[in-house]
C-alpha cells in the first residue's frame, strides 16, 4: 500500500470536494452551536471533519493557491488587453473610471427604486451619496476623454479641484446618515456570514485605497490622485456602514448611549478626514494653477 500516495490524496483532495466541504462544515458547526449539541457524539464527528477541511484549505492556500495565482497572472499578461491593463497606468485608470461611474449610476437607480417602494428617506439619502460620487467620476471621465492623462496639467488640476469641492458635499450626506443612525435607530444589517465577507472586503478596499494614494503620487497626475482620494472617501463611508452592522449584530450587550457615541465618533472622524483631504486638494491645486498661469505669462 502506497501510504504517500494516500496521504497526498487526503491533503490535496479535488477542488470540487473542497468547495462541497466548506459550506457543509460551516452549516454543521452553526447548527451544533445554535442547537446546543456541543456534547453530542455527532458533534465530535463534525469537529473532526471541520478540522480536516480547515487543514486542507490552509494547505491549499499555502501550497496550491500561489501556483494558481502565477498561472492566472501569466495568462493575463500573455493576453494583449490584460497586458495593457497591468502595465499601462493610463489605460487602467480609464477602465477604472468608466467602471466606477457605471456602478455608481446603477447604485443610484437601485437606491431611488428602494426609496420609492419603501417610502423612506434612508435609501434616498444614499441615492444622493452615490449620485455625488457619480458626478465626481463623470467630471474625471470627461476630462480624460477630452485631454487624456498627463498631457494637460491645468485641465487636470481644474477637474480635480471641482471634484474636491463636490467631495465636500459628501459631508452633508454623511452628516445626514449619522443623524439618522443616531436619532432614528437606522443602520446597515448583513445577514449571517455576509457580515464577515463585508468586513474583509471593507478592510481590503480601505487598505488598498490608502496604499494607492501614496503609490500614485509619483505619477504627478491630479486626475490619478483624485481618483484615489474618491476611493478612500468611499471606503471610509463603507467602514462606517460596517460599524453600524457590527454594533447591530454583536452589540446586544451594549447600551444605546454607547452605540450612539461610537457612531458619532466614527462619523466625526471620517467627516474630518474628508474635509482635510478636500481642503488640501483645493489649496494645492489653486496654488498650482496660479503658478502655472504666472509661468505662462
Amino acid at each position: 500500500m502506497d501510504w504517500k500516495k494516500i496521504w497526498n490524496r487526503m491533503i490535496y483532495p479535488p477542488l470540487w470536494l473542497m468547495i462541497l466541504l466548506i459550506p457543509i462544515c460551516t452549516a454543521a458547526l452553526v447548527a451544533v452551536f445554535l442547537l446546543n449539541l456541543s456534547e453530542h457524539p455527532v458533534a465530535y464527528v463534525i469537529y473532526v471533519l471541520s478540522f480536516y477541511t480547515l487543514s486542507v484549505v490552509t494547505v491549499f492556500c499555502v501550497k496550491v493557491l500561489p501556483g494558481y495565482y502565477r498561472s492566472i497572472r501569466k495568462k493575463v499578461y500573455d493576453h494583449p488587453l490584460g497586458n495593457r491593463y497591468m502595465t499601462d497606468v493610463v489605460f487602467r485608470t480609464h477602465v477604472s473610471l468608466y467602471g466606477s461611474f457605471a456602478i455608481n449610476l446603477l447604485y443610484v437607480a437601485m437606491k431611488v427604486t428602494y426609496g420609492i417602494i419603501y417610502s423612506t428617506a434612508w435609501f434616498m439619502l444614499f441615492a444622493v451619496y452615490y449620485a455625488i460620487m457619480a458626478i465626481m467620476r463623470f467630471v474625471l471621465v470627461r476630462n480624460v476623454q477630452k485631454n487624456g492623462i498627463g498631457s494637460h496639467l491645468i485641465g487636470e488640476l481644474r477637474s480635480s479641484l471641482v471634484c474636491a469641492v463636490i467631495l465636500l458635499a459628501v459631508n452633508a450626506v454623511l452628516s445626514g446618515a449619522v443623524l439618522m443612525m443616531v436619532y432614528s435607530n437606522r443602520g446597515f444589517e448583513y445577514q449571517g456570514m455576509l457580515i464577515y465577507v463585508m468586513a474583509a472586503y471593507t478592510f481590503y478596499i480601505t487598505t488598498v485605497a490608502i496604499v494607492n494614494i501614496v503609490k500614485y503620487r509619483k505619477y504627478n497626475s491630479p486626475i490619478l490622485s483624485m481618483t484615489k482620494v474618491i476611493s478612500l472617501a468611499s471606503a471610509l463611508i463603507s467602514m462606517l456602514a460596517l460599524e453600524t452592522a457590527m454594533l447591530s449584530q454583536f452589540g446586544g450587550d451594549t447600551t444605546p448611549e454607547f452605540r450612539r457615541m461610537m457612531i458619532i465618533a466614527t462619523g466625526a472622524g471620517i467627516s474630518a478626514t474628508i474635509v482635510l483631504m478636500s481642503g488640501y486638494v483645493i489649496v494645492r491645486n489653486t496654488l498650482e494653477i496660479r503658478k502655472l498661469k504666472e509661468n505662462r505669462e
